[in-house]
């Protein structure tokens, strides 16, 4: 038994049938063949496969494919293409700052990085860490992290 969904992934709009069971992520990477966002932990603690829903920060391996349906789905390979520039202004403070070491929790950090951007255009670095807290990284020690995405607000 499949479900019809409808969902708007980085500009386009897909329309497929799926399993009711079918997490976000894996319709993201298996179907769509959008492999930047992550599978980390799958219970919803590192943030590895955060994308943005209708311009809110979730976790796409602990939310159905079904319940996206009608949303407008931003992915790490979207991210960019809402920018004038070749890279959003996070991806560049996350190559700029050295906010990336393995790199696997770097989409997930970045999605959330725009988030918190988004809702306050120049946050303190508390309010960056607060917002960065559900998102894991095991090899910066996060002040990397906190610097790139105060490097993009103020290029913002």
């Amino acid at each position: 038994m499949t479900h019809p969904i409808s969902v708007t992934v980085n500009g386009i709009t897909y329309q497929d049938d799926v399993e009711p069971r079918l997490l976000l992520v894996h319709y993201l990477r298996d179907r769509l063949g959008l492999t930047g966002t992550h599978i980390g932990c799958e219970t919803s603690i590192c943030g590895a496969c955060t994308v943005l829903l209708d311009g809110a920060a979730v976790k796409s391996c602990t939310l159905l494919a079904v319940q996206a349906d009608g949303s407008k789905i931003t992915t790490i390979e979207g991210l960019a293409a809402t920018s004038r520039n070749a890279l959003h202004p996070v991806q560049e403070g996350f190559w700029e700052c050295h906010g990336l070491q393995c790199g696997y929790c770097t989409p997930g950090m970045i999605m959330m990085g725009a988030q918190i951007l988004d809702r306050d255009p120049h946050p303190s670095e508390e309010k960056i860490r607060h917002g960065l807290e559900g998102n894991l990284c095991r090899c910066t020690g996060y002040q990397h992290i906190v610097d790139a995405i105060q490097y993009a607000s103020k290029k913002m």
